[in-house]
């Protein structure tokens, strides 16, 4: 038993110190990614897990041997490493709501039409209690509504108040998983249950995924369903004249890409005609040098290998122009609708420095506000469940849609 309570400390003070420093390196990219998510967002109950193991072991055989005391000891640094990383998530709550009055402007809150309050930016514990119990009394969600033809890839989820209304503004969610896994079901819960609480109609879609699918289809596919919102969402008491989009990772991707190539005639063929253009856009850790073209070297290994294998299936050379035409960081422009980029420090799959370049090269030019939250401590896929960290980020995101569909409806 006690060799089982030791292994048990030793497992989980790696697993936090990797969380609150995670390995480097391109072959530690994945692991670190896998052993640091859910620490760090579940360190709260990490700590409570750290502390009824050690007890119940201290009741049943005390701390009499060598591995006993030292299995204590490793709980008790365990202890104090979740402990910090639960003070780091916190940080959130600023650095979301510093991102939008550098952008925004400081007395941004005051359009909302309430001043923000000290609840609006506590952390929400209560909702954090089960983290992976993801419901909404007040959201209905209607499932596998069908946006083109061509079987589950083609589904998409709508989530809206309960209570009747017409004229919403919309929010699309677009998955991640590197283009080759991934479902409407999996991503972008909180947010959207968050949103549709409030008002708004969300769609969660599913889209055409690698290796069946051939690039861009991926990208056609999500402006497919841009286009069915346009022309369905009133059914459902969406407004189609507002369309905003998020998504993480590679729903980050395809989320910038959708606000930054609307009508874009090769991205929409046998569909030319539709309004595909995006009013607001709040990505996640996406990938936005999809072409390599800022010199980064982990973008041109992802280039290398992920993509020109698996996904784009081109030789990056020969057909570079074939990446360029779908890579945010390539495809900026003055244009552009308000975007909220949001990504995580520790970021093992996707370097924190991508998001970096995307914004200043997007500030540079675009006539509308850029926000940039850069969330301490917070690694690939941070959002997917409430966490604290998530929470804050979350509600900071439903400032931002919110502030951007007044100055909508204001003109």
């Amino acid at each position: 038993m006690t060799s089982g309570f030791l292994t048990r400390r030793v497992l989980q003070l790696g697993l936090t110190a990797n969380a609150i420093r995670p390995v480097r390196g391109a072959r530690a990219a994945v692991p670190a990614f896998a052993a640091g998510w859910l620490t760090a967002e579940l360190a709260p109950q990490l700590i409570g897990l750290t502390a009824l193991d050690t007890a119940v072991h201290l009741a049943r055989h005390g701390a009499r041997t060598r591995g006993d005391k030292l299995g204590v000891a490793l709980g008790a640094l365990s202890a104090a490493g979740l402990a910090t990383l639960v003070t780091t998530s916190q940080q959130a709550r600023d650095e979301v709501e510093n991102a939008l009055r550098e952008a925004l402007g400081e007395n941004y809150a005051d359009e909302l039409g309430a001043p923000l309050t000290a609840a609006d930016l506590a952390t929400p514990w209560p909702q954090l209690v089960w983290p992976f119990r993801m419901r909404n009394p007040a959201v209905r969600r209607e499932r596998d509504i069908a946006y083109a033809p061509g079987g589950k890839r083609f589904l998409l989820d709508v989530y809206r108040p309960r209570e009747a209304g017409e004229g919403r503004p919309v929010l699309l969610q677009i998955h991640g998983g590197a283009w080759t896994i991934g479902n409407k079901d999996q991503q972008g819960i909180p947010l959207m249950l968050r949103m549709a609480e409030r008002g708004w109609v969300c769609v969660a879609i599913n889209y055409p995924l690698s290796p069946a699918a051939q690039w861009p289809d991926h990208v056609i596919g999500a402006k497919r369903a841009v286009a069915w919102i346009r022309e369905n969402i009133e059914a459902y008491g969406g407004d189609p004249s507002f369309v905003a989009v998020t998504g993480g990772s590679a729903g980050g991707h395809l989320s910038a890409l959708l606000a930054l190539t609307p009508d874009d005639p090769r991205l929409q063929p046998g569909f030319t005609g539709a309004d595909t253009s995006i009013q607001a856009c709040a990505p996640h850790y996406g990938v936005y040098d999809f072409a390599a073209t800022s010199g980064s070297r982990a973008s041109a290994a992802r280039m290398k290998t992920l993509l020109a294998k698996r996904i784009v299936g081109k030789d990056p050379v020969e057909f570079l122009d074939d990446y360029v035409t779908t890579s945010p960081l390539d495809r900026v422009t003055d244009k552009a609708p308000p975007f909220f980029v949001v990504h995580g420090e520790h970021d093992s799959l996707v370097p924190v420095r991508e998001a970096r370049g995307f914004v200043e090269r997007l500030r540079s030019v675009s006539e509308n506000p850029v926000a940039y939250a850069e969330i301490s401590g917070a690694q690939h896929a941070f959002d997917v469940f409430p966490s604290i960290r998530s929470a804050h980020v979350v509600r900071g995101v439903q400032r931002f849609l919110e502030w951007t569909h007044l100055r909508h409806v204001k003109g």
